[in-house]
């Protein structure tokens, strides 16, 4: 994301003398610089054959304004650029703001292609000594959008987190640490799990995210073309004519996505990269540990990724996701599962012509055969034709048969469950193995078994979240035998949905229940009596999740779950399972509550207690974390979170939730999903070593004080302003909040009720987007100035800073938050409120924490100790700036018009420019929600 030249190279002195002063010793790598060169190039001349030489030289006018103001604070440029935003015609802004928008996603193209480019580059190096030079060139880490340079694991010690923050490193570490025979122990029970939501953060469209896919690729045919040849030719013709298809793609949608239409959206990731990318992070790793053993034995890499999601299972506050809809999410999930199985083992059996001479079947392979041929004499005969003597080939092909009959519901021919696919995998791989044929036993074969193993015939594992009063009410309907009413009704059908699921495709598809707001045990009791009234006796297998989210309940969950697992259902649960027990901790809501500061020490303290109450009662416990992709919801590199966690509460389990733009950010690119995993996962691995926990759990205890100081001073100021009386209307009139909500970004409701009233009927998601579109990025940072300034003792905090994981993780990702706030905007914003002591007390505490964040990560400026994230911050917020005039323009106008029917005449066309600047800032800043 680190914009070189854009829409075209300048022509004049003045923008050639402007521009080359603001990229002077930034550091873009060449190649980069040259395809944002290229792609900024064709831009301009689509502008130019769409518009004319008028609309591109208003675009370069803005552009030049901002980068000159950006540049000099102290010129009237600000003014200028301002002033040129304000001269447009509406038709004139709209296409602006459309250009920069089309800017960005470029340039983001760009941006991941050079990570990608890196991390091919480096291939060959081994996993304990590229890891930490990648980071340093743009490497993608665990984390999105411009958080990526961010992302390497500071807060373990040094070199060594560096060296391991591949999962090969970290066992190696591990081995140091623990011995041969642990290490391989919790190698075997690691365990990652991401689960995907829809919540309304991802403002691109979906034909917009597949013509940029299309642009990745061309890109990529680009490079791999000759000079001047042809290909290279094609490729950018092709790339011009993709561009053009970019700008006359309306960037808002009509309408909002249905539920059904997210399940789609997220299906895409799969086909596109997940599902034959998990098994070659798999192999990787093994390759990694065990060298040129790799692939000729079994591996000892486990299939240690589960993907979950809450798409078409997610009805908290969504009343468009029901029992059908979940019923729908779980046959598309298990339609593409079962076709990518099918379509590996047409593939993988193609190759396997073995003939029986030199590789004879095992008498369980030909038992196989024969019970196929038995039953399906026709179809056999035809496979015996087209590989004759050629059994491993015949019988993988017969597979492939029995899969597609699983897909079409044949019950007859196909399989009832993935576990009977598996064992017939492994029988295979033990005949290949036995005649001699190891590689293709463990190689070919062991990706097959990998991914059954991971994705089952159900994709997802789906979950289903609801709000704990919807239960309490559904309830006391039931309980006072009357009528009962439609949302009763389908509180009752979500569970025979659930039934269902599992009956068809296993109790891994479905059977995990989120309880949003468990404020009592009762809450989760609550499920199981629900399930009974639903079905009786045939009530599906529940795994029922707390979630605790306001601080209060973080406060109580050791408590509500000390009394819960005296219940009998959860009992008969965990023994079950091996007394294992799920808890979900909310960031969003809880950060909403309190503050940043004070919710990420409370949500420590909380996995502090659990873990220990969970070791002493004797229960493997898994900390689900609900974090967004904002840094206030608990967005940041995640790897680094990971190691900044209490002793034993992870435990080498990790699962979040992952959203919107992150999704794709993460999982979207081959490459980057790869590293993206390998990173999570060796994190995991690594947060439960004695080191690691040692090092956490001494600097909680030393820095307990400061905590407390921290705590309470943050909450003190952070409810000065968000107590105040008219806080909520203030709030709504200096962000474009009320706006945002008529933004078509998914299914779920942006709000709880009503209005901006009261601050606890707004979610957490239009709470954080909006202060990211004002430039403030308030609930990222708020409170932390005042904060450390309660602490006052510099000393101490530098370090702290160095020594305490929680601190360091905290200040940061608060570093990267500033950075993307933009003073000289962000008062702009404020102004439209009327409200000075507000908007000083916002300002008054930026400058505190500016202050103090630059202080104790060192420098003069912020994100000097990341060199590589200060420069993709810095290049871009010239471009974001040009889009919050024009954002401003449209609010100015909105906030001043005549009361009257929304939706009409000139009102229409600013709400649409607003919207319109809304979708192009979320594609600079990127970790918008």
């Amino acid at each position: 994301m680190t914009p070189a030249h854009s829409f075209s190279e300048p022509t004049n002195t003045e923008a050639i003398r402007v521009i080359g002063r603001f990229e002077a010793g930034r550091g873009i790598p060449d190649a980069m610089r040259s395809d944002v060169r290229m792609l900024g190039a064709l831009l301009g001349q689509v502008l130019r054959e769409a518009g004319g030489d008028g609309l591109f030289e208003d675009v370069e006018r803005l552009r030049l304004a901002t980068i000159q103001a950006y540049e000099d604070e102290s010129s009237d440029a600000f003014e200028r650029a301002a002033a040129i935003a304000e001269s447009f015609t509406i038709a004139r802004a709209d296409e602006v703001a459309r250009a920069f928008t089309c800017y960005f996603h470029l340039v983001n193209l760009a941006e991941e292609h050079q990570r990608v480019r890196v991390l091919r580059e480096r291939a060959g190096q081994s996993p304990s000594t590229s890891s930490g030079t990648q980071n340093q060139a743009g490497s993608p880490s665990a984390s999105s959008g411009t958080q990526n340079q961010a992302g390497s694991p500071s807060t373990s010690s040094g070199t060594q987190a560096q060296a391991a923050d591949t999962v090969a490193g970290a066992y190696a570490q591990l081995r140091t640490e623990v011995g041969d025979a642990e290490a391989r122990r919790r190698l075997e029970g690691l365990r990652f799990h991401p689960v995907f939501t829809a919540h309304p953060t991802e403002a691109r469209r979906r034909a917009v995210s597949s013509s940029i896919r299309r642009l990745s690729e061309l890109l990529t045919q680009h490079d791999a073309a000759s000079a001047g040849g042809a290909e290279e030719h094609r490729a950018r013709r092709r790339m011009l004519e993709e561009i053009d298809t970019l700008w006359r793609t309306a960037p808002l949608r009509s309408q909002k996505p249905s539920p059904t239409d997210e399940v789609r959206t997220v299906m895409g990731v799969f086909d596109e990269t997940l599902f034959t990318t998990v098994p070659h992070v798999y192999r990787r790793i093994d390759d990694a540990l065990r060298g040129e053993e790799s692939g000729a034995s079994a591996p000892v890499v486990p299939a240690f990724v589960r993907i979950g999601s809450w798409v078409g299972g997610d009805r908290d506050g969504n009343p468009f996701v029901t029992a059908s809809v979940t019923r729908e999410a779980s046959q598309i999930a298990a339609d593409h599962v079962l076709r990518g199985l099918e379509r590996a083992l047409e593939r993988i059996g193609r190759t396997l012509t073995l003939a029986a001479d030199d590789t004879p079947p095992s008498a369980e392979v030909t038992a196989l055969w024969d019970r196929f041929a038995a039953a399906e004499p026709e179809l056999a005969a035809e496979l015996a034709t087209r590989s004759p003597d050629e059994p491993h080939r015949r019988v993988l092909l017969t597979m492939a048969r029995r899969v597609a009959a699983t897909r079409h519901r044949d019950g007859a021919q196909g399989y009832a469950r993935p576990e009977e696919l598996l064992a017939d995998l492994r029988a295979v791989q033990s005949s290949l193995a036995a005649a001699g044929a190891k590689r293709h036993a463990f190689g070919g074969v062991q990706h097959l078994i990998w991914q059954v193993e991971t994705y089952g015939f159900h994709l997802t594992e789906l979950e289903v979240r609801q709000h704990s009063q919807v239960h309490a009410k559904a309830l006391a309907e039931l309980d006072a035998g009357e009528a009962i009413s439609a949302q009763t009704e389908e509180v009752l059908e979500v569970f025979r949905a659930i039934a269902d699921i599992q009956r068809d495709r296993g109790l891994r598809a479905a059977g995990r229940y989120v309880v949003s707001f468990t404020q009592a045990a009762s809450d989760l009791a609550n499920v199981h009596r629900l399930a009974r009234y639903a079905l009786g006796d045939d009530a599906p297998v529940l795994d029922v999740v707390p979630l605790f989210e306001t601080f209060a309940d973080l406060q109580a969950a050791p408590g509500i779950l000390a009394e819960v697992v005296t219940f009998p259902q959860f009992r008969e649960r965990m023994a079950a399972t091996g007394n294992r027990l799920e808890v979900m901790l909310g960031y969003s809501d809880s950060s909403k509550d309190v503050g940043p500061v004070a919710a990420n020490l409370a949500l420590y303290e909380a996995q502090e207690k659990i873990a220990r109450w969970a070791q002493e009662s004797g229960i493997e416990l898994t900390l689900f974390h609900g974090r967004g992709g904002a840094l206030g919801r608990g967005g940041g590199p995640a790897n680094s979170a990971i190691l900044a966690q209490p002793p034993h509460s992870v435990d080498g389990r990790f699962k979040l939730t992952e959203q919107g733009e992150v999704i794709f950010a993460r999982y979207g690119e081959p490459a980057i999903a790869m590293r993206h995993i390998d990173q999570v996962a060796a994190a995991t691995l690594l947060a439960s070593s004695p080191s690691v926990e040692e090092r956490t759990s001494r600097a909680a205890e030393r820095y307990a004080e400061v905590a407390a100081t921290m705590d309470a001073a943050s909450r003190e100021r952070f409810f000065s302003l968000v107590k105040a009386e008219g806080f909520a209307s203030w709030f709504a009139t200096v962000t474009p909040m009320e706006e945002i909500g008529l933004l078509a970004l998914g299914s779920r409701p942006a709000r709880r009720g009503l209005s901006v009233e009261s601050l606890e009927d707004l979610r957490a998601i239009p709470w954080v987007f909006a202060w990211t579109q004002a430039r403030i990025n308030l609930a990222g940072w708020f409170g932390l100035g005042s904060a450390l300034d309660a602490v006052g003792d510099a000393d101490m905090l530098s370090e702290a800073y160095r020594e305490w994981p929680l601190l360091r993780t905290m200040i940061d990702n608060v570093a990267m938050s500033l950075a993307k706030t933009d003073e000289r905007i962000a008062r702009q914003y404020l102004a439209l409120g009327d409200r000075d002591d507000l908007a000083q007390l916002v300002l008054d505490e930026l400058a505190i924490t500016r202050r103090w964040v630059i202080r104790l990560t060192g420098g003069e400026g912020l994100l000097e100790n990341k060199p590589i994230l200060q420069r993709a911050v810095q290049l871009r917020s010239p471009y974001v700036d040009a889009l919050s005039l024009l954002q401003l323009r449209a609010l100015r106008a909105l906030r001043s018009a005549p009361e009257g029917p929304t939706g009409s005449g000139a009102d229409a066309e600013q709400q649409r420019l607003l919207l319109l600047s809304v979708s192009g800032v979320a594609a600079g800043l990127q970790n918008t929600g």
